[in-house]
């Protein structure tokens, strides 16, 4: 682990694999952090790739503004565009997964020219997953938590009462064991640092669609069949936001955290993205 000064802000970064390898950028999710990528990382270490793990806003401890604006996407696709200039890196494939996929999505969209390939796990391009809760019925039902984490303070009390028994539970049918879920839910069981992971929700706004437009670079987009937050309308119509060569690739029986679940599977995905990347 190292501490890497961008905008201001510190940052907790993962770095490993050969030093000369192709860069490979990995971006977590809630309520997780760039640990979530450890099973995946030594998988792509033997493929000759380095890997960067971003602990991004809210998950490094130097990196938590109070303001709800610090957390839009396009303040986050900026941390990472930040983090390539601090490491000399001109262009990276990206990997992110759940909240960190939704950057990625805008950091290809925003800065073509800072991403080689994206790998984008569970969440599809945001232009799908708003077309997906204005069209179809199952996804709204599956995002009503939504309107629980965008409220002030409630989703803070909700989630840590009872022992964070409710947080916890996010990782149902994730097969991880007990002292695992402790690892990312424990950095989150004081009140500022919960809330601060929350606020990527609260940031949220119609205006964050703006300017994202299709994404013209390699691009594969990895969902699972078994993720209760994001359904299959979205994650079908993703590849109609992407003008570059496309890979959907549809995992059976996998819950949502693919990274702890299916790292074998995941870890293909990007090394045949990243192989073939002229290719569809």
């Amino acid at each position: 682990m190292r501490r890497i000064a961008l905008r201001g802000l510190t940052f907790d970064v993962r770095d490993g694999g050969p030093d000369d390898g192709e860069p490979v950028l990995l971006l977590h999710g809630f309520p997780q952090h760039g640990g979530v990528w450890d099973r995946v990382s030594g998988r792509l270490h033997q493929a000759r790739l380095r890997t960067i793990a971003l602990d991004q806003r809210a998950y490094s401890p130097g990196a938590r503004p109070d303001d709800v604006p610090a957390y839009r996407m396009t303040e986050l696709a900026a941390d990472a565009v930040a983090l390539l200039d601090a490491l000399n890196i001109p262009a990276a494939h990206v990997v992110g997964h759940d909240l960190g996929a939704v950057v990625g999505w805008h950091l290809a969209g925003r800065h073509p020219g800072r991403v080689s390939t994206l790998t984008a796990v569970s969440a599809p391009h945001p232009l799908a997953s708003a077309a997906a809760l204005l069209e179809d019925p199952d996804q709204r039902q599956r995002s009503a938590y939504l309107r629980l984490f965008r409220q002030h303070s409630r989703p803070e009390r909700v989630l840590l009462a009872d022992g964070a028994r409710r947080l916890r539970g996010v990782f149902a049918g994730s097969g991880l064991a007990d002292s695992e879920v402790d690892g990312y839910v424990g950095p989150l069981l004081d009140f500022p640092v919960l809330s601060a992971a929350l606020n990527w929700y609260r940031a949220f706004s119609r205006g964050d669609l703006d300017g994202i437009g299709p994404i013209s670079c390699p691009t594969t987009h990895v969902w699972s069949d078994g993720d209760i937050a994001l359904g299959r309308y979205g994650a079908e119509r993703c590849g109609a936001y992407v003008t570059g060569p496309y890979r959907f690739v549809e995992l059976t029986g996998v819950s949502h955290w693919i990274p702890d679940q299916a790292p074998d599977a995941l870890a293909h995905a990007i090394t045949e993205r990243i192989g073939s990347r002229t290719g569809s």
